[in-house]
């Protein structure tokens, strides 16, 4: 792994936090927000576990606790590697959410304070290898991949960013990457950050660095600034998160959100067609209304460990691919904010023998 791996995932967090800004979750990054469970360490917001504090760079709590549940926050980390996301990644995110989630003592006398359910959401940019999806299925890890054909524009944006923070970084000479302030400075140019939220530098303070921290920042600035307006002219651009009775979610990208918001404000459940695109481990699923299938379109990947499955036999690909349907996509709901309301949008699929006429 290298540091421009590190960096590109940096950037795809912040880009998600952005792009998911309207699916209910908002944004935690001060310890102000919730001083029992969350503490600063310098720059850093980390989570009290049990056993130990866990740092988190996108952590989002749920507007809304589902009915016998506690209040859902969830942790956001995204890795953008040249080759799949391996089993180490997972099995690390496994072990914060089972501390943090373990972390829960009430001493008599004492105050009692609100307890969350965490989860956790993986997303990679060029995928997962058969053992990180196999364990994350068993575990009830959400394993998002994003390397298909409606994320290109994504991940080019992010990996000409990235070059370009690395080579100033080298010009400059600097150690020690600032990477609150990138984080900070894309928080306040994309609208993600707490209001109130003042620009701050963090820079390697050793002799000869600390010089070139300003030329650095207004370089890094320019380039921040590029990428975000790269990412403004897609303003209508936005991720929706549905959740199928399923072990993962899937990250849903609209065409034209503003189409589907549309119609689901006039149809908060409706009967959908779901069609499979492509063949192999990384076709795309389509989603569109049954009645009027052109009001809007949503795509979507399933985990690459079932699309195998679906196309290891050719001649039960079509049944296979029909099973998946009916046993976990049966339902698919999305949470979405507007203003101060959330919307409940459930997004029916019935085998197409249902919507024939009958005689």
């Amino acid at each position: 792994m290298t540091y421009r791996a590190v960096l590109r995932g940096y950037l795809l967090e912040e880009s998600l936090a952005w792009l998911l800004r309207n699916t209910g979750y908002r944004l935690l990054v001060r310890d102000s927000q919730d001083p029992d469970e969350l503490v600063m360490e310098g720059n850093t917001l980390v989570v009290q576990g049990r056993g130990t504090t866990h740092q988190v760079d996108v952590l989002g709590e749920f507007a809304l606790t589902p009915a016998f549940s506690l209040p859902i926050r969830m942790f956001i980390e995204a890795k953008f590697y040249r080759d799949r996301c391996m089993l180490a990644v997972v099995r690390n995110a496994h072990g914060v959410i089972h501390d943090v989630n373990e972390n829960f003592v009430h001493v008599s006398g004492s105050r009692p304070r609100r307890r969350y359910q965490y989860a956790y959401a993986l997303f990679s940019a060029n995928g997962f290898t058969e053992q990180a999806q196999a364990y994350a299925l068993a575990q009830q890890i959400s394993l998002v991949d994003l390397s298909g054909a409606s994320f290109d524009w994504l991940r080019n944006s992010i990996s000409d960013a990235a070059a370009e923070l690395y080579e100033r970084r080298n010009q400059y000479h600097v150690r020690r990457f600032p990477v609150s302030w990138i984080r900070n400075e894309l928080r306040l140019r994309l609208g993600t950050a707490l209001p109130g939220a003042q620009d701050f530098a963090e820079i390697d303070p050793a002799p000869g660095i600390a010089a070139n921290a300003p030329r650095f920042r207004a370089a890094a600035a320019g380039i921040i600034d590029a990428f975000t307006a790269a990412l403004r002219i897609r303003e209508r651009a936005e991720l929706l998160l549905g959740f199928p009775a399923a072990p993962f979610i899937l990250t849903l990208s609209a065409d034209d959100p503003e189409r589907f918001i549309e119609y689901a404000e006039h149809h908060p459940a409706h009967a959908v067609r779901l069609r499979r695109i492509g063949s192999g481990s990384h076709a795309e699923w389509a989603v569109s209304p049954w009645t009027g299938p052109e009001a809007y379109r949503l795509a979507f990947n399933l985990p690459e460990r079932i699309e195998s499955w679906i196309s290891e036999n050719e001649e039960r690909r079509v049944r296979r691919a029909s099973d998946i349907k009916s046993d976990f996509l049966s339902e698919i709901t999305i949470y979405r904010r507007r203003g101060d309301n959330m919307r409940i949008y459930q997004l029916r699929y019935e085998p197409r023998e249902l919507h024939r006429p009958t005689s």
